[in-house]
């Protein structure tokens, strides 16, 4: 992987490595968004979907001054003569973030510095969004003659509702990070120094529970707002039947009973 870095790592919480750390890494182009960094991001995701020992992901950049600054521009000028390159690439961030949205495992966003355009699109896809105080986003594609096209008008109206998303993506304004989280676009907002320590606390948190329950859980939340809320019942029904039958809840109620903490499979 040219453009990503990537390894098994843990917190204070635990020396089990069960989290997996993704970092952005073209910091000589502000790790823009290329094809090349869409196939590495992807190539990662693979590595950790594979290992039963990983059970949550942060992705995050090097440094302080920036997570991403979206897309790649000088790639995305030699599209102009051929429209269905730039779709294709259009359609291939698309399935990258929505596996990301979908990912079995939980994905936390580790955001440092300056998140604009795709950069904002990557971490609207993870699950949970911590920023240092110093950060930035922002989408300002309308400005350059485009649109966010990664998922960005979908995922930031349901984040932040229709209101707030038309504001920020018609405009293109750039928003802090204490602006971000009073709207909810960013669940916390903590001092840059703070700002790993803080997302490997939350990871490692996640991945101390049982993994098909947490699985199941993103899937059911990740229907909040597509289900009616009797179908989203059923599907709520449908996998606390399947847990009912794991060893994890077995040995969860007995680490209850017997004052211990649990030791989860995913069995």
């Amino acid at each position: 992987m040219e453009t990503v870095v990537y390894e098994k790592t843990g917190s204070f919480l635990s020396t089990t490595k069960n989290v997996g750390l993704i970092k952005l890494n073209r910091l000589d182009a502000l790790n823009a968004i290329s094809e090349q960094l869409l196939d590495d991001l992807n190539q990662a995701l693979d590595e950790i979907e594979n290992d039963s020992e990983v059970r949550s992901v942060v992705i995050t950049a090097d440094g302080e001054k920036v997570f991403s600054v979206g897309a790649d521009l000088k790639a995305a000028m030699s599209f102009a003569d051929d429209v269905s390159k730039a779709r294709a690439l259009v359609e291939k961030g698309q399935a990258l973030f929505r596996r990301i949205e979908n990912f079995p495992k939980p994905v936390i966003a580790a955001i440092n510095g300056l998140a604009l355009g795709g950069g904002l699109e990557l971490a609207l896809a993870c699950d949970i969004r911590i920023a240092s105080e110093n950060a930035k986003l922002g989408a300002p594609e309308v400005g350059l003659g485009l649109i966010p096209a990664w998922g960005g008008t979908q995922r930031l109206a349901k984040v932040v509702g229709i209101g707030r998303a038309k504001e920020l993506i018609l405009t293109g304004n750039q928003i802090s990070a204490k602006e971000a989280a009073d709207i909810g676009l960013i669940n916390k907002v903590v001092p840059a120094d703070e700002l790993m320590s803080t997302a490997m606390y939350l990871a490692t948190k996640i991945a101390e529970n049982a993994p098909i329950a947490v699985k199941f859980a993103k899937q059911a939340i990740n229907k909040a707002f597509v289900l009616p809320i009797e179908e989203g019942n059923k599907l709520e029904a449908d996998f606390a039947e399947k847990l009912f039958g794991t060893e994890d809840l077995t040995e969860g109620i007995m680490a209850v009973l017997e004052k211990r903490k649990p030791k989860f499979k995913g069995q």
